[in-house]
């Protein structure tokens, strides 16, 4: 019979399966009729597996939810509930153990249909398929995945970046403004370490080391959940001090290098960054898009690709490849050593010639 720990509103269900093996198990309900039919159901199942080696039927909200449950503190949880909800769409109360092609192609005439691009769909997919996965690992299970090999082709990423003098432009109009006065530093350390909006609006002081010139960034703070260290060039060195400028004069006892006031964490400056780029004449141009300019401007300054993906904290060299056409100097240096090697080769053979020819001659 399902149980109750004394620490938990849970239900546990509790019994034996037809090997003679206790069986303890979560039923992630707190309804005592939901937590005893999942019992029932559980000892079912693994009767009828043992007397006829049938697998357990899932449905596709059992092994979804299973998966958004042990993953609800992922950066991505809330995306993640809104793909699931997505998938529901197609995929309410399937057989996950007679999941086919056929299904995950239906889904994606759907999507389709609705005018959806071709990543969303591939996000949908890719967490079916995570689910699927998971739920085979976890119970050691055998559940088809046709999702592999149905990813669709997905358009280049997006790259917008600022020239020089448009960046220029940029910052001295964010510097004019009495309402953000972060706006100046926050875009200037964009600009010159590529971090991400939300690793920049979580750093704290703890983190940062002038004297060194780095910044530090745990697994926690990244987008890729790996650590990461920053360096910081004497501009965005700078920047810093500016802001160490006004925690000092506001807050100074504010653990946060972009904070207001008060010394709380300061979390968005969409309007007056939005603001600042319509009056400088700069259109189509996000925050993320700062980004993009760090790595532009590194690679045409000639920065290999591997120092520009660790700079930028990507996680395969794959990511950075987007920016190679903006170095076209050195593609033509590369192949400029066919012209070298193309003179040299017809300069030995024309040298050849010319000697049998004399050869022939003295004859």
């Amino acid at each position: 019979m399902p149980y109750r720990r004394k620490d938990s509103q849970i239900w546990w269900a509790s019994y034996t399966d037809p090997s003679g093996k206790r069986v303890r198990r979560s039923t992630e309900t707190t309804n005592r009729r939901e937590a005893e039919a999942l019992e029932a159901k559980w000892k079912l199942e693994s009767y009828r597996a043992k007397q006829w080696d049938e697998e357990p039927e899932l449905t596709f909200e059992e092994v979804m939810v299973a998966y958004l449950r042990a993953s609800h503190q992922k950066r991505s949880a809330a995306t993640d509930r809104y793909h699931a909800a997505q998938l529901r769409e197609s995929f309410a109360g399937k057989i996950m153990n007679r999941l086919s092609g056929a299904d995950i192609s239906l889904h994606i005439r759907r999507r389709q249909a609705d005018g959806v691009s071709n990543t969303t769909i591939n996000r949908e997919l890719a967490l079916l398929s995570s689910a699927i996965g998971q739920w085979n690992l976890d119970w050691d299970a055998a559940l088809p995945n046709p999702v592999r090999g149905r990813k669709l082709k997905e358009p280049e990423g997006r790259l917008r970046w600022l020239t020089r003098d448009e960046a220029e432009k940029l910052i001295a109009k964010a510097r004019q403004s009495k309402q953000a006065w972060h706006l100046a530093p926050l875009l200037i350390l964009a600009l010159n370490t590529g971090m991400r909006r939300e690793e920049m609006f979580g750093l704290e002081w703890s983190r940062v080391d002038l004297e060194r010139g780095l910044l530090y960034l745990a697994d926690k703070h990244t987008k890729q959940g790996k650590r990461r260290t920053v360096p910081l060039n004497q501009t965005a060195a700078a920047a810093l001090r500016s802001c160490a400028e006004y925690r000092d004069a506001h807050c100074p006892n504010s653990q946060w290098v972009f904070c207001r006031k008060d010394g709380s964490r300061m979390r968005s400056s969409s309007t007056g960054f939005a603001r600042a780029c319509k009056d400088v004449g700069i259109s189509d141009f996000r925050f993320h898009d700062l980004r993009h300019t760090c790595a532009a401007w590194l690679v045409q300054a000639g920065v290999p690709l591997t120092e520009v993906r660790d700079v930028l904290g990507h996680s395969t060299i794959k990511m950075t490849e987007r920016y190679a056409h903006l170095a076209p100097e050195n593609i033509r240096n590369a192949v400029a050593v066919l012209d070298l090697e193309s003179r040299f080769s017809h300069g030995a053979k024309s040298t050849k010639n010319e000697d049998a020819h004399k050869d022939t001659v003295s004859y």
